[in-house]
C-alpha cells in the first residue's frame, strides 16, 4: 500500500473488476442512486445523465443539457442499462443490489438486477440531479488533467489533517 493510501481519509476501494471507460467513463452509487455518465451511441459528442432511485428505482436520463431521452419512455432504456452493467464491474453485483434494495432468486448479476428492477415497473423519476452528477464527472476529468503530485491540491485543503504537524 503506498504512503498516500495509507494517510488518505477517505478509503480507496479498487473495482470488482477492471472496465473500460469508453462507454462508461462515470458511475457512482450515491445520493440513493445509482447515477452515472454515459456516452452516446450515435453521437461521439453526446453524453447521457442517467440513474436510478434505491428501493424505488425511479429512473432518470438526460442528455448533459437536459434533453430527455428517446428510449427511456415507459422503461430503463439501453443507457440506464449500461451503466447497471457498468455498476456491477465497478462495485460487484452483491454491493450494487444491496444499496439499491433489490431482492433477486439466486446469485445477483446485471441481468438479473435488471430484470428484477424492470419488472416492478418503476416510475420515471426526476431528472434535477443530472446536474449535479454531470458537475462532479466534469470535476473528476480536471484532476486526469494535474501533472502527478505528491503535494497537496489546494481546492482539497478543506480537509482535516489527519496527524498534528510538529
Amino acid at each position: 500500500m503506498s504512503d498516500w493510501e495509507r494517510s488518505s481519509t477517505a478509503r480507496v476501494v479498487p473495482p470488482a473488476r477492471p472496465r473500460k471507460l469508453a462507454k462508461v467513463p462515470f458511475v457512482e452509487l450515491a445520493d440513493g442512486r445509482l447515477q452515472g455518465v454515459v456516452s452516446s451511441g450515435s453521437d461521439i459528442e453526446r453524453v447521457y445523465v442517467s440513474s436510478v432511485g434505491a428501493g424505488t428505482f425511479a429512473y432518470a436520463c438526460s442528455t448533459n443539457n437536459n434533453r430527455p431521452c428517446g428510449g427511456a419512455r415507459g422503461g430503463f432504456c439501453n443507457h440506464i442499462r449500461t451503466l447497471v452493467n457498468e455498476a456491477v464491474l465497478q462495485y460487484g453485483a452483491e454491493r450494487v443490489a444491496r444499496y439499491l434494495r433489490v431482492e433477486t432468486e439466486g446469485e445477483p448479476s446485471a441481468q438479473t438486477l435488471t430484470t428484477s428492477m424492470t419488472g416492478a415497473r418503476p416510475p420515471r423519476g426526476d431528472t434535477a440531479a443530472a446536474a449535479p452528477v454531470f458537475s462532479r464527472f466534469l470535476r473528476h476529468l480536471a484532476y486526469l488533467e494535474l501533472a502527478p503530485t505528491t503535494g497537496p491540491l489546494p481546492e482539497m485543503q478543506w480537509f482535516p489533517p489527519t496527524r498534528a504537524v510538529a
